[in-house]
């Protein structure tokens, strides 16, 4: 799996990991090989995403000389970015280290609703973290504040407006840097005053992936809705809290079970893996359900892959009660596939509404070589000889109709793409995404980060239309 190879990349030896036994230099290597390994980085400069990491530790080591606060720094984006889950941050750094990268993860779902409705329900997260985990966010909103302010003076406004929400709730962290953080703000409203752009959210527009104008809105919307959590998930047995470990264990291997539930007086109240039973009772062993782990079951598919970009398993609940258990390895069943391949077809529909809207005729021709423009012209004789009557722009290949849409700036923004060089890669995932699908090939290895971009930018379009 991926986080065996990120984990194995940063141990490569028993010298090495003897070199690494300081927390922090521990947690600077796995941050840094895990967002190395989805080619993460910075979104207005390009370096590196360890740049943000390294420049947010530092700001937290300047106040404080804690090693488990300095190595939540480095891993606080690891959960939200990366495949690894919290459950993979406990075992490689404690359960300390994993509960400060909890409190700095967003616990909002896509179907929570609109931006405005999600970053209330973090702010709501954040407001009850530790005092530790207010000062890791306080550095993390100045580093973003500095770059964001310096490179995108539209989006700075909005940004500016959410972190002001933050810091009302950021007292309790590092006196320090709560003010160097309010000095920050200060700054940045400034720099967007002398620019003249200082505008309300209202006038900033975000063209997403899935463009307003694409005629298909009802259509989407319900098949986007059409799956559920309950249709992926699993039944979960349980057993009662008090029931031994080596017994519950055995009923585990007999029915090649990998996590339970536990109860108490009746109730599920938490679960155990089959490597957490250890000791006399499950209940010494037994987790409870962190926030946003449970979801109902009438939940949309995008709510379980946001579950699932942050823990190991969710689970559903129904009529109050929990009812299943879904893993990462479900998004392979062939439910998610069929709605994961829908959604990169609605995703080419608007490509082409696109296409025809800016480009008269057949005038896009210029953006593809010949051998390209022969291969769809002898597919399109072909269709058409067969009765299948259809245009050009039908017959070619979505890595193409990326070329036509890079080849003007204004159909990259109506398809919410920032510069070429995104586009490039999004469209790129986007077919290796389809290509996987369609070769029932292993898409959670493989893809797991498309997976979650593509559902992002669903949830955002479904949202900006509410």
């Amino acid at each position: 799996m991926i986080l065996k190879k990120i984990f194995n990349a940063a141990w490569t030896n028993s010298e090495q990991a003897q070199s690494l036994n300081d927390l922090v230099e521990q947690a600077k290597q796995f941050a840094t090989t895990a967002h190395k390994r989805i080619n993460h980085l910075r979104k207005y400069n390009n370096q590196p995403y360890a740049v943000h990491l390294s420049s947010v530790a530092n700001i937290v080591a300047s106040v404080t000389d804690n090693e488990e606060m300095i190595a939540a720094a480095w891993l606080h984006d690891v959960v939200e970015d990366t495949p690894a889950t919290l459950y993979d941050v406990e075992k490689a750094f404690g359960q300390n280290v994993a509960e400060l990268v909890e409190n700095l993860t967003d616990i909002s779902k896509p179907g929570d609703g609109n931006r405005q409705l999600r970053k209330a329900i973090d702010k709501q997260h954040i407001s009850r973290a530790s005092q530790h985990a207010k000062t890791i966010k306080l550095a993390d909103l100045i580093d973003n504040a500095n770059d964001i302010c310096k490179h995108d003076v539209e989006f700075a406004q909005l940004y500016l407006q959410e972190m002001n929400a933050l810091l009302e709730v950021l007292d309790e962290g590092d006196t320090t840097l709560y003010k160097r953080a309010w000095k920050t703000h200060h700054k940045c409203t400034l720099r967007l005053e002398k620019t003249g752009k200082n505008k309300t959210s209202s006038d900033i527009n975000k063209t997403l992936l899935l463009p307003e104008q694409n005629g298909n809105q009802h259509l989407f919307r319900l098949f986007s809705e059409a799956f559920t959590a309950q249709h992926l998930a699993e039944s979960v047995r349980s057993f009662d809290a008090s029931r031994p470990c080596k017994e519950v264990q055995a009923m585990m291997e007999l029915h090649h079970l990998s996590i339970v539930c536990l109860r108490e007086q009746g109730t599920i109240v938490g679960y155990a893996r089959h490597d957490d039973l250890v000791g006399k009772s499950c209940r010494e062993n037994m987790r409870t359900f962190r926030d946003g782990q449970v979801v109902s079951g009438d939940s949309p598919f995008s709510d379980v892959i946001h579950v699932l970009t942050l823990q190991e398993y969710g689970f559903i609940s129904i009529l109050g009660e929990i009812a299943g258990v879904f893993s990462r390895e479900d998004i392979n069943k062939p439910v998610a596939r069929m709605w994961l391949f829908g959604i990169i077809t609605f995703v080419e529909m608007n490509v082409n509404k696109v296409i025809s809207l800016h480009f008269s005729g057949d005038s896009w021709q210029f953006a593809l070589t010949e051998e390209r423009l022969q291969q769809a012209k002898g597919l399109q004789a072909e269709r058409n000889r067969r009765g299948q009557h259809c245009c050009l722009l039908d017959c070619i290949q979505l890595s193409d109709k990326g070329k036509i849409i890079i080849s003007k700036e204004e159909t990259m923004k109506m398809m919410g793409l920032e510069s070429r060089r995104s586009a490039k890669k999004v469209i790129r995932e986007m077919e290796s995404l389809r290509n996987n699908l369609a070769h029932a090939q292993d898409i959670v290895t493989y893809d797991w980060g498309q997976i979650v971009r593509l559902t992002d930018r669903l949830e955002e379009t479904l949202g900006s239309r509410a």
